[in-house]
This record gives structure tokens, C-alpha cells and sequence, in this order.
């Protein structure tokens, strides 16, 4: 009896220590995350100072001991911008890899590659860099947005041009999956306003005809054009309108908000419209602005807009792992993270739940200076 009795507490035992095994990615002393994102490509510049942002938080945490004892090791793989791409290596860190999670994916038919795996392997996504209401309406169980959709800083933009009194707006955007999503929020905005767009101009996401949109929009004679589409392809089109010796006044979206855009566009940055989804990192009025300018000084990073959008989506990261505790499973995490409320992470509040993985909706316009700084 007493054989049979210790037999069974043995295989008790064992069946406990199999059900306590970690989630896949996690050890005692390390979580792994993935990330594909444009090392290389049209937005390697933008990419940087977001990446910067998010590894100076990242090494302070690992540094003060990281998350309930464990290390964050962030595996980031180059997907070149190409939307193929990001999805072979998303499904190569989940199955190669063996990430727990994804983190800060770049750009909107990019992140869309990476929703199948997502759902198939049960793996959350956190702070994806982009605006896509397809991200956010229906609310998707493994997406977990930190910035505002680009329809809201659309909608928001062409309010404030219609409370000054500007009222012809014409749209120039890139015909891919993120100028449709920006589209829908224009004509929203517009319809809101009771304003019909002064022109809708759409170009080829390979082979943009910058002459036959420059023509366009000099045609329609619009006091705005709201220009969505990745920075190189901006900057080419505002020094295009510029060569050609117009004075539209141009504005575009936050994935823009680099000081690698600001470089780009030389001479032509001074008067150039940018809305930011997040408090500025260069100044001191906000935790979120001490925090970055201390840790860009320690390590020799541009405090930025696009650093500070990798910052806070960093905080956002650690913040569902305290929350998870020490027995951390994805189910766990993603249930941590629903649980954050209109949490201040330092000048901007974000919050989540089971029908909402939206985040934040913080919205701002600047305006670049002479010397290339963003004014508010």
C-alpha cells in the first residue's frame, strides 16, 4: 500500500512540474521577444531612433534586474520594409526563434503579413508602429496598439484647419493598404466638416509619378495636402511642389515624425505639418521627457519623436510583464495587459480591455522650425 501510495505522489509530482514548465520563450532567467522591422529600407532612419527609444528602456530594465528576475532579450530580425518579408520572419521567430511575444512590427501591409501568425500560434503583438484601424476595429485578442489610429490624427487634423478657416484640403497618398485606411479617415474628417476634398491624389507604392501628382495637386490649388505615405516617398513629394515653385502647405502623418524625415527634407522642412501620437522628448515638462533625455545622454541616442514612441511602446512591454507575475504564460500576459486602465505612463495614458486594444488616443500637431525642430 505504501509502495502504490508513493507511486502516485510520484506521478503527481511529475504531471505538476510538466504543467508548471514555462511558456516557450520563457526561462528562470530570460524572456525572449521577436521583432521584424525595416533595419534596411525606405524607414531605416525612422526605424533607429524608434528602436533606440525602446532599447535604452529595455536596458535599464535588464540592468535593475529586469522583470520579476528575468533579462528581456529582444531577437530583431530585418524585414527590408517588405511586407513578404515581415511575415516569414515573424513566423521564424515563433518557430524558430521560439519568442514568447512580438514587439513594434513597422508599417501597416507589413503588420497585416504578421496577423496570421499571430492567430495561429496564439502570440500577442505589442505596439505595432502604425495607425491602421484594421489593427483596432474589430478588436483583435492578440494585437495590443500603444499609438492612436492615423483615421484620429486625420480627423483631428482637418478639424483644426477648418476651425482657422482653411477649407480647400486635398489628400496625396501612397496606394497601398495605409493610404486606403487614411483615406476612410479624410473622407470622415471631411464629411464631419461638411467640406468636399479639394482633390484625392493616389500613387503607385513601387513606382510613384511624382510629376503627374505634383501636376495634380498644383490643378486643384489646395490651401493643404495632407501627404500619407513613408518618409522618402514625403519628402520626395514635398521637393517636387516645392521645385515647381509652389507654396501648398503640406502635412503628414506621425510615421513621419523622425528627425530622419527632418533630414530628408533639407531646405523644404521649415513649415511642414507633422502630427505626433505622443508628448514630445525634448523638453522637461512630462516624467516621459526627463526619462528619455537622461537615458539619450547615457547612451548617445537622439531624443526624438519616433524614440519616444519606442520608449513608451517599451514601458508598455514591461508593464504587462510585472503585471503577469512570476508564472508568466502568454494567456496570462495578454490578461495583464487588459488590465491596465488609463494608466499615465508618464504624460500620456493608455488603457486597455477585452473590446478595446487601442491604447492611447493622444493626438498633437507641430510644426518643423528653421533650425529643423518640431514646434508645438
Amino acid at each position: 500500500m505504501y509502495t502504490n501510495a508513493k507511486s502516485v505522489l510520484m506521478v503527481l509530482a511529475l504531471f505538476g512540474c510538466l504543467a508548471a514548465r514555462a511558456e516557450t520563450g520563457v526561462s528562470p532567467s530570460a524572456v525572449r521577444i521577436g521583432q521584424t522591422i525595416g533595419l534596411t529600407g525606405q524607414v531605416s532612419g525612422a526605424v533607429k531612433e524608434l528602436n533606440d527609444g525602446a532599447n535604452a528602456y529595455l536596458r535599464k530594465v535588464n540592468a535593475e534586474g529586469g522583470v520579476h528576475g528575468r533579462k528581456i532579450e529582444l531577437v530583431t530580425l530585418d524585414d527590408r520594409f517588405d511586407p513578404a518579408q515581415a511575415g516569414a520572419n515573424a513566423l521564424a521567430l515563433v518557430k524558430d526563434h521560439q519568442v514568447f511575444a512580438l514587439f513594434q512590427s513597422r508599417g501597416t501591409p507589413h503588420t497585416e503579413k504578421i496577423l496570421p501568425v499571430l492567430q495561429e500560434f496564439r502570440v500577442p503583438l505589442i505596439a505595432p508602429s502604425t495607425g491602421a484601424a484594421v489593427l483596432h476595429a474589430p478588436v483583435n485578442r492578440y494585437v495590443f496598439n500603444v499609438r492612436t489610429r492615423y483615421q484620429t490624427e486625420i480627423v483631428k487634423a482637418v478639424a483644426q484647419f477648418r476651425l482657422i478657416g482653411i477649407d480647400r484640403i486635398a489628400l496625396v497618398h501612397v496606394d497601398d493598404s495605409f493610404g486606403q485606411d487614411a483615406l476612410g479617415g479624410f473622407r470622415t474628417a471631411m464629411d464631419e466638416a461638411k467640406l468636399k476634398p479639394a482633390a484625392v491624389i493616389r500613387f503607385n507604392r513601387e513606382k510613384p509619378d511624382y510629376v503627374a501628382v505634383v501636376d495634380a495637386l498644383i490643378a486643384a490649388a489646395p490651401h493643404t495636402a495632407i501627404v500619407v505615405s513613408s518618409a522618402p516617398t514625403a519628402a520626395a513629394v514635398i521637393g517636387a511642389l516645392r521645385e515647381r515653385g509652389s507654396r501648398i502647405q503640406v502635412m503628414t502623418l506621425s510615421n513621419n515624425s523622425s528627425q530622419a524625415f527632418v533630414r530628408s527634407l533639407g531646405a523644404n522642412a521649415q513649415g511642414v505639418i507633422v502630427t505626433q501620437i505622443t508628448p514630445p522628448a525634448n523638453v522637461l515638462t512630462t516624467q516621459l521627457g526627463q526619462e528619455l533625455q537622461a537615458l539619450a545622454k547615457q547612451h548617445g541616442i537622439v531624443a526624438s519623436y519616433a524614440a519616444m514612441e519606442g520608449y513608451v511602446a517599451a514601458k508598455v512591454l514591461v508593464e504587462g510583464l510585472r503585471r503577469a507575475g512570476r508564472n508568466l504564460t502568454r494567456e496570462g500576459y495578454m490578461q495583464a495587459l487588459e488590465s491596465i486602465r488609463n494608466h499615465d505612463f508618464g504624460g500620456i495614458a493608455i488603457g486597455y480591455g477585452p473590446t478595446d486594444h487601442t491604447g492611447s488616443e493622444f493626438v498633437e500637431a507641430t510644426i518643423i522650425g528653421k533650425d529643423g525642430a518640431f514646434r508645438r
